[in-house]
């Protein structure tokens, strides 16, 4: 951890000029240079200060897609022939071919790290401030939660990690951490997330809208429950959610609308800004279009996408006869400036007007109300079988997808369906990965993603121009349900451990 740990607070200036949420709430004074022993004592600073938390999960979700939805059955690429340079990073990844020295891997160590060490020294300087009491307690919520999503992702990622809570002031104290068991790391996101629920209010003033909420520490609370299997501890917090004011939008393109962003069924969105030069925007659509596209898709004359996390054949297949959902989620293909129809299919949900090449408006849906209902009625599956109960919030998001409701399923078979509806409900949304890692096994998994990898390397869903694929692409092994602790961490500190089989 040396890279992140030793440092004290001296990047706030490029932080704090946003915050989370919306235009007001996005443009803040930049304070140039900032150091931990001379912030953090008045109330704005302290604001500014978590605002500059929320400003760094906008580059860590602008990735995220590739270890939450690439590695799955639910994307592949656009194969370009003619550029293999990213094979040892995005490719190592969508084949299964990572390796302690996947550049990307390391990246997603290192970055969510790097907002751990904004995390833990904005709390610890919290009691010192001269802020409201209120705003102390928002803050501590706030800076928990945050810090719990990220564990939680960690641990989904690595096994066994790293848990540092204070602020490190040297280096040489970087180097005493050893990596903690699994189940330690859980009970710090337990523990995290309970402060965030005492502390977070269930709404905000709309101008702060965007913050976290007892609703998403709630949410989030539940999966980890669910993650674990404790279903009922799972029923007990999501089923405050309900009651908390969320509903399911009547159209589901309106979910993903920027001109509807925070709407009733958004409990956690990654806020982005477009229409502007203020470095707040996203970019989604300009990475998941088609290559050579060039205007068809994004439009802008001669603009073309990346061609990453393409949607496969497995999950357009997967899409019931008059789901509703298909064409909002993602085309099957596009039609040419020449008028020529091209059959390479990409995310259709991030996909929206904007003013600005490479500046789009869209936010990322993190946790939403639709989410929260699949999980009560997985975990209440879990708990009782398929009640009514259960049945009611499978078939509201079904009846809102123009689907005809399901009815007498076993447990087994339920279980089935709700993972299957959480697939096309939630697709490209970052929770493909780990909804497989929680429902199956790991012997389950590993043939699951062994047969899915034979389908594609057999029928890939964009051609590879005559290159054959390599002769462990689309080769799932059981060890790789964990990616590997990048190996520039190990080399700088002797006490990690490698996983094992890398």
């Amino acid at each position: 951890m040396k890279k992140y740990m030793h440092i004290k607070l001296i990047c706030l200036g490029s932080l704090l000029a946003f915050t989370a949420c919306d235009e007001e709430f996005l443009n803040k004074t930049d304070p140039t240079v900032l150091v931990s022993d001379n912030f953090y004592q008045t109330e704005t600073q302290v604001i500014q200060a978590v605002n500059g938390v929320y400003g760094q999960l906008r580059p860590l979700h602008l990735n995220q897609w590739q270890y939450t939805e690439f590695i799955s059955d639910n994307t592949t690429l656009h194969f370009n022939p003619g550029n293999r340079g990213s094979g040892p990073s995005l490719e190592a990844l969508e084949f299964w071919q990572y390796n302690p020295a996947t550049p990307n891997i390391t990246n997603l160590y290192n970055s969510t790290y790097g907002v751990m060490v904004n995390v833990n020294t904005t709390l610890s300087k919290l009691p010192e401030s001269v802020a409201s009491e209120a705003i102390k307690t928002r803050s501590e919520g706030e800076l928990k939660f945050i810090r719990a999503y990220l564990y939680f992702h960690l641990v989904q990622h690595f096994g066994d990690v790293i848990i540092i809570t204070e602020p490190v002031n040297s280096p040489a104290e970087a180097f005493e951490y050893e990596r903690q068991p699994v189940e330690t790391v859980y009970q710090q996101i337990l523990s995290d997330l309970n402060t965030a629920v005492n502390a977070l209010p269930v709404s905000y003033d709309s101008d702060q809208v965007g913050r976290v909420t007892k609703g998403a520490a709630l949410s989030l609370l539940g999966k980890v429950h669910l993650t674990r299997g404790n279903y009922g501890l799972a029923i007990d917090a999501l089923d405050q959610v309900t009651s908390m004011g969320y509903d399911l939008l009547a159209d589901y393109a309106d979910i993903f609308d920027p001109q509807n962003k925070n709407h009733q069924e958004s409990v956690w969105d990654i806020q982005y800004q477009g229409d502007n030069q203020f470095g707040v925007n996203s970019n989604f659509i300009y990475t998941f279009a088609p290559r050579e596209s060039f205007g068809a898709v994004i439009d802008f004359p001669g603009q073309e996408g990346g061609g990453w996390n393409t949607p496969s054949n497995d999950i357009i297949a997967a899409y019931e006869e008059g789901d509703l959902r298909k064409e909002v989620s993602l085309k099957e293909g596009y039609t040419d400036l020449d008028g020529e129809y091209v059959g390479v299919p990409f995310i259709n949900k991030y996909n929206h007007p904007h003013s600005i090449r490479g500046v789009t408006n869209d936010n990322w849906p993190v946790i939403r109300y639709a989410d929260v209902l699949l999980m009560l009625a997985e975990a209440i599956n879990e708990v009782d079988g398929p009640t009514g109960v259960a049945y009611g919030y499978l078939n509201e998001i079904r009846d809102r997808a123009g689907l005809d409701p399901l009815s007498g399923l076993g447990q087994d078979a339920f279980r089935e369906a709700v993972l299957d509806e959480r697939r096309i409900e939630l697709a490209f949304e970052n929770h493909r990965w780990f909804d497989l890692k929680r429902t199956m096994e790991t012997q389950e998994l590993v043939s699951f993603l062994n047969a899915y990898g034979l389908q594609e390397r057999a029928n890939p869903t964009t051609s590879r121009e005559g290159i054959p694929f390599s002769n462990g692409d689309f080769i799932f092994e059981a060890h790789e349900i964990l990616f590997p602790i990048p190996q520039d961490q190990i080399r700088i500190n002797s006490e990690l451990t490698q996983n094992p089989g890398y």
